[in-house]
């Protein structure tokens, strides 16, 4: 350290040990130093929180309280009653109670009255996932006024009411992996309508997903319809969406027309699509916004053609792997300005550079940009296409 530095150094140390009215020079930079430091370290204080610490709980539940703020000032307990039994509701809680776990309790049945109580008005977060629910009603949830994550997965729902997630201001939603056949999005409406929601319906039995236009657009930004029974992309018009993924239904094609109105995706995966032989023309044209589009593993999808990726003029990555495709022409690349990467055949990846040699300093010559290909193993796989 030079000696003017060191000097300084040694100075601003000095002064964060004195008072104000003794510093040196360097006293207006110190104290704002200072200050910044203290009030840097009370807002972590602030909003560090401890972990472990347990209270007494309901026979055969565990409770955890999690301490917040300076001096512990505010708490929040979890309360774990999973794999007890169907005997346990309904489950005295803790005032404080922010999240409850109820899963593995081989329930058949959850009402309004075993949700209710003093504890229940606090509670952000229910876990009800692999039990033997087989009906929820309109007002199972209707007096958890804070719930924002609801766990629902493996469970024996075949029927959805009106209105059951109305009262909650959602967030996340699970229901995967029951035995739902058909479904109205608009269920999902709630009245927290400025947060984002992540809904996963993925392996059930749904055939059919309506949406009622005259209704409240429910907010929903993650999708997960996998493994259902879908034979046609199904009306999602209107759902500010951001990630929608399809994989595993017995779709055959995907027609002009069926992402109309899902301007804000920007992830959508097809993979995994067994009977999936056909993407007709500007299948994707609506897609402005799209970044991510994997349709990996339809190994009776044989070709694309440019007309198909018409309009992609935001997409980045392309999943062809474990399809029929084997090449790309040169006037698909045509339609894909912003592309980085393309992964075809068996481990072929296709990066965006720039060729050498075609680039000059001069009015009037653009560069050209190519996609080289190479296998797992750093090979070239293929020639590289002129974009």
């Amino acid at each position: 350290m030079w000696p003017l530095q060191r000097h300084r150094a040694k100075d601003c140390f000095g002064c964060l040990l004195k008072s104000c009215n003794s510093c040196c020079p360097l006293l207006l930079g110190c104290h704002l130093k200072r200050t910044m430091h203290f009030l840097a370290w009370f807002n972590l204080l602030l909003l560090l929180p401890c972990f472990g610490t347990t209270k007494t709980c309901f026979p055969g539940c565990h409770c955890e309280v999690e301490t917040f703020g300076l001096f512990d000032s505010f708490s929040l307990t979890k309360v774990d009653c999973s794999g007890i039994g169907s005997h346990i509701v309904p489950v005295p809680i803790p005032l404080d109670t922010s999240y409850l776990d109820l899963s593995s309790n081989k329930l058949e049945t959850i009402n309004e009255s075993m949700l209710t109580g003093p504890g229940y008005t606090t509670l952000v977060s229910l876990d009800l996932s692999y039990n033997k629910i087989a009906k929820i009603s309109s007002t199972t949830f209707s007096r958890l006024r804070y719930l924002e994550s609801l766990d629902l997965s493996h469970n024996s729902l075949e029927v959805l009411p009106e209105d059951c997630f109305s009262s909650s201001p959602l967030s996340d939603i699970d229901l995967s992996n029951n035995k739902l056949l058909d479904i109205a999005m608009d269920i999902f409406a709630s009245k927290g309508q400025g947060k984002s929601l992540n809904v996963d319906l993925s392996n059930n039995m749904l055939s059919t997903i309506t949406r009622h236009h005259e209704k409240s657009i429910p907010n929903i930004q993650n999708l997960n319809l996998s493994g259902n029974r879908l034979t046609f992309v199904p009306n999602l018009q209107g759902i500010p969406l951001r990630y929608l993924n399809l994989d595993g239904n017995p779709l055959v094609k995907v027609e002009k027309g069926d992402f109309t109105g899902l301007k804000d995706l920007i992830h959508l995966s097809l993979s995994g699509l067994h009977s999936f032989r056909e993407l007709s023309p500007q299948s994707f044209k609506e897609l402005q916004a799209l970044q991510v589009l994997d349709l990996s593993n339809n190994p009776n999808l044989k070709s694309l053609s440019a007309e198909v990726i018409f309009g992609l003029n935001s997409l980045q990555e392309l999943n062809l792997s474990g399809t029929g495709i084997s090449s790309l022409p040169k006037t698909l690349l045509k339609y894909l300005p912003s592309i980085k990467s393309i992964t075809l055949g068996k481990d072929i990846q296709c990066l965006k550079t720039i060729k050498e040699g075609q680039y000059h300093r001069q009015i009037g010559l653009t560069k050209k940009e190519v996609l080289s290909c190479h296998d797992s193993h750093g090979s070239v796989a293929a020639a590289p296409y002129v974009l």
